[in-house]
């Protein structure tokens, strides 16, 4: 499915601003070279996947298709690359919404942007990122704007339950707790992510050290050094560190592992 052109030119603005980036799934197969998910996570995209190959024989024994995933954990733990992830396996362009235009000072404004982007995905088969959903279903209990924000998670709430067709709702967020509970339910596959395992942290260092290693080992103490990182943090250090490879013309080695992580400074402790 190639879209690029006919998406981009009819993407929804907001003060003249596209709502949304499109990315093709040549572009998401890139970004996603190096993904590790945990073996519930894989198994839930797995069988999603095979669901919707089996179109027809769950149309035939009248059992709803699911259309609608969120995924929930701290930062840098591959909720946005398994957006990417999703689009590329369906082939589907990626449409990552920008909050930023979304949200309007004038609730009534951000409702009716809301609809807008939803009515997009109506019209155009693809995979509809929402990124820090919080924001938008954000609980109505407790709130100082209950009223207005009512206005806002009610109309998400109605394009959530009109959403249908061949796009696919996925949906992100850091604060699961404060998502709203009618918005919660309305999701039909949930994950949930935490800071990587030892084998899946020892797996992803692997993948991204490549060839830069200079020994089988590298890749286990690498892991233990990295330890409480977020996939996101290893990334960046890995990398910092292959920077370091590159200028020394050497292959990577401990010490330069080693002093990435300490000029890169992760806060391993905020969500371990």
């Amino acid at each position: 499915m190639n879209k690029t052109n006919k998406n981009n030119s009819r993407l929804p603005k907001a003060k003249g601003t596209d709502m949304a980036t499109v990315y093709m799934p040549k572009e998401c197969a890139r970004k996603v070279r190096h993904i590790v998910l945990n073996e519930c996570n894989q198994r839930i995209i797995d069988e999603f996947m095979m669901i919707l190959d089996m179109k027809e024989k769950f149309i035939e024994q009248d059992v709803p298709m699911p259309n609608k995933l969120v995924m929930s954990g701290p930062p840098g733990t591959g909720k946005t690359l398994t957006a990417f992830y999703i689009a590329e396996r369906l082939q589907l362009p990626l449409v990552l919404v920008r909050l930023d235009t979304i949200i309007h000072s004038h609730l009534g404004e951000t409702a009716s942007n809301i609809r807008k982007i939803f009515d997009f995905a109506r019209l155009s088969p693809c995979v509809l990122f929402l990124d820090e959903f919080d924001a938008i279903a954000r609980t109505r209990d407790n709130n100082d704007e209950v009223k207005e924000m009512s206005r806002v998670v009610n109309t998400l709430l109605q394009c959530m339950d009109e959403f249908e067709g061949e796009s696919i709702l996925v949906a992100a967020t850091n604060l699961a707790d404060e998502l709203d509970h009618a918005v919660w339910r309305r999701f039909d596959t949930k994950m949930d992510y935490a800071m990587p395992s030892d084998q899946d942290r020892q797996h992803y260092i692997q993948l991204l050290i490549g060839s830069f290693a200079t020994s089988g080992t590298l890749e286990h103490t690498a892991s233990t050094i990295l330890s409480g990182c977020s996939f996101a943090d290893i990334e960046q250090i890995v990398l910092k560190a292959k920077r370091k490879a590159i200028i020394e013309d050497s292959a990577l080695t401990l010490h330069q592992l080693q002093t990435a992580y300490e000029e890169y400074n992760p806060k391993v402790h905020a969500y371990v």
